[in-house]
């Protein structure tokens, strides 16, 4: 790290199923650091298998923040999260602790890291209702490939299945007409950024996240997702949509099979890590990415980042 007279920010990425919750508690116990989640699945309440969110002892181990924060019908915005992530950073900060901001959505790293100034546009929404009653007439992919004509860079950070991202970027667009990419305006980052990503195999990448997926179904997903429904969550909200909840809803309803269901969400995992590698690029510059080769190469790994990071704050 430069010298620099802002506090420091550890961030750890990389792609889902990786080893990064492993990780970062082993390296903010051996730090003196606490934890800021960067997932957007692990905000919301009673969505707890289907996220993989940290066990109770592991959040008892080391103080974890932004995880269970909201219900799931109560949507954060990407200026909502940056409030509240920057506002927990500075009471870390404050207590005199190392903060690790630990995740796979990069739209909220970057967000931090490139210290985003998000317009704060006042929804419209007769527009946005306009929009959705398109998309229901030309399908979500039509809504996308829309999208992706007016503004693919926008695109390319938007997963095609998450209409109301793409709606509301659409909302931009035609209530400004600017693009909406061209809205985000950067300036510095509000700290010292150590930005560290792990990475494995592409193939043991892919056992890791199969075995996961099984390991949720076994560990209750199913009566999760019954619960949510139960508790009056409609399977419309944009929450419920997510990678393991869309799909085991449609099995619920007797429109797949369980079978289907399972094949569905180890695709869309797949699909969504390699959407991952859009915002962590092997050539970025600002990651440093340590390559974890094998299951019992991960303690190695944690020992070298330790050593890394040591190293870097003793040149601060």
């Amino acid at each position: 790290m430069e010298t620099s007279s802002k506090k420091p920010l550890i961030i750890i990425l990389g792609p889902t199923a990786v080893g990064k919750t492993t990780a970062a508690i082993a390296l903010a116990q051996r730090l003196a650091g606490e934890i800021i989640s960067a997932d957007s699945r692990q905000l919301y309440r009673r969505m707890d298998i289907g996220t993989a969110k940290p066990s109770q002892d592991e959040q008892k181990a080391i103080p974890h923040h932004l995880i269970d924060v909201a219900d799931p019908d109560q949507i954060w915005s990407l200026g909502v999260y940056q409030r509240e992530a920057y506002a927990v950073i500075d009471q870390i900060h404050a207590r005199e602790k190392l903060p690790f901001l630990v995740g796979g959505t990069g739209q909220y790293i970057r967000s931090l890291l490139e210290g985003w100034i998000i317009p704060a546009q006042e929804p419209d929404y007769a527009l946005r209702d306009a929009i959705t009653h398109w998309a229901e007439i030309i399908g979500s992919e039509g809504l996308y490939e829309r999208l992706k004509r007016i503004d693919p860079v926008a695109a390319e950070q938007i997963d095609h299945r998450n209409v109301r991202r793409t709606t509301r970027a659409l909302e931009v667009i035609l209530k400004t007409g600017i693009r909406f990419s061209d809205l985000r305006q950067k300036q510095t980052c509000r700290y010292d950024p150590l930005v560290l990503g792990i990475i494995r195999p592409r193939e043991i990448l892919y056992q890791r996240i199969d075995e996961r997926i099984d390991a949720m179904l076994a560990g209750g997903l199913i009566r999760e997702v019954q619960n949510l429904l139960a508790a009056g969550f409609s399977p419309e909200l944009p929450t419920m949509s997510a990678i393991g909840y869309g799909e085991i809803i449609k099995y619920l309803l007797g429109q797949i099979s369980l079978e289907e269901a399972i094949v569905l969400i180890k695709r869309n995992t797949r699909i969504f890590v390699r959407r991952q590698s859009n915002w962590f690029k092997p050539d970025d510059e600002r990651i440093t990415w340590f390559h974890v080769d094998a299951e019992d190469d991960e303690n190695q790994v944690i020992n070298i980042m330790e050593d890394y990071i040591r190293n870097e704050l003793n040149d601060v």
